[in-house]
């Protein structure tokens, strides 16, 4: 028999409790659980480590604070999750960190813009908490077969959401394609997290040359802050630069 290993992650514990001791009286079900993000990223991580790995990630859509990205990630139209879902948000770290664990999320209500997020995010579900154990099985079992779960009810809502997103993407990419090459750097340093002076020590210029790059990316993008710009650039796909390596080389455009 195939054995379904699964994590329940939620900081309600009751409710943790309860959901892993209905999963476990399965047969072919394996439940641990988790009361929050980084508990549940250590579980993870573990689990490799040991030779083993997790299917299944059952994450509460309202999981505290902790799970997620920085704020900036969590600006309102980044394509990230908004304010409130950091349960969302541990799906996108999960997905890049162990993308072969599937992710259903657990909501106590339904909501067409966060399951989107969810999808968006790389989640394979979107369930209601109070939804029957036989349901929550087959959901289980439907992702571990590549299967997208979502409430019925929920479909036209996030059809039109993704719908939208999509469209802000394009916009998004046709505005930073609007750049010169060097601001564009300067863009990815911004969405890496980079003040004005490492910005300017990075890329070999002046503070002040920086500080019209700066304002010129602003202006190009149609933003009036650093966040509203990182926000931006997150939506049209625009990488961070890559802090780990050397500095990039000097080059003969520097202005």
């Amino acid at each position: 028999m195939v054995r379904i290993r699964v994590l329940v992650v939620d900081d309600h514990r009751i409710f943790a409790e309860s959901l892993a001791a209905a999963l476990a009286a399965e047969p072919d079900v394996d439940v641990s659980a988790a009361g929050s993000g980084p508990a549940a990223l250590r579980c993870l991580e573990r689990a490799v480590a040991e030779g083993r790995r997790f299917d299944v990630l059952l994450v509460d859509a309202d999981l505290g604070a902790g799970a997620g990205q920085v704020p900036a990630q969590r600006e309102a139209g980044s394509g990230a999750p908004p304010p409130g879902s950091d349960g969302i948000a541990l799906v996108a770290g999960v997905r890049a960190a162990h993308p072969a664990v599937r992710t259903v999320v657990l909501a106590e209500r339904d909501d067409p813009r966060r399951a989107a997020y969810a999808l968006q995010a790389g989640a394979s579900g979107w369930v209601a908490k109070d939804c029957s154990l036989s349901r929550l099985l087959a959901v289980v079992r439907g992702v571990l077969r590549e299967e997208t779960h979502l409430p019925p009810a929920l479909l036209t809502g996030v059809l039109r959401e993704l719908t939208a997103a999509r469209k802000h993407r394009s916009d998004s990419e046709r505005l930073v394609e609007s750049l010169t090459p060097r601001e564009h750097e300067v863009l990815r340093c911004m969405v890496a997290g980079l003040g004005r002076k490492d910005v300017a020590a990075r890329l070999f210029l002046s503070p002040h040359t920086v500080r019209t790059h700066m304002q010129n990316v602003l202006g190009k993008l149609g933003v009036h802050s650093t966040l509203a710009a990182v926000a931006l650039a997150r939506r049209a796909g625009v990488r961070p630069a890559d802090l780990s390596g050397d500095v990039v080389e000097r080059s003969g455009q520097l202005a």
